[in-house]
């Protein structure tokens, strides 16, 4: 599976947020569905919180959708 590099410009990123940010889902309710159908993952680990915060480097799977890695701009 290809991962997309979604580049952001601060430290860290709340999950949801990241995810409205790369434009994979428009609202917090679709992330805390799929989150409550275990269907997101953060660096290979079932994720369980809609307001996690990401850091550079994390990798976003989400079954059946793709997967996404938190990048710093200009990185």
């Amino acid at each position: 599976m290809a991962i997309e590099d979604i580049r952001i410009d601060t430290e860290e990123i709340q999950l949801d947020q990241f995810l409205k940010w790369a434009g994979v889902l428009a609202s917090g309710g679709e992330v805390k569905a799929l989150l409550a159908e275990n269907r997101i993952k953060r660096n290979g680990e079932l994720e369980t919180a809609r307001r996690r915060k990401l850091h550079i480097g994390d990798v976003i799977e989400i079954e059946g959708m793709g997967a996404w890695r938190v990048n710093r701009t200009g990185d």
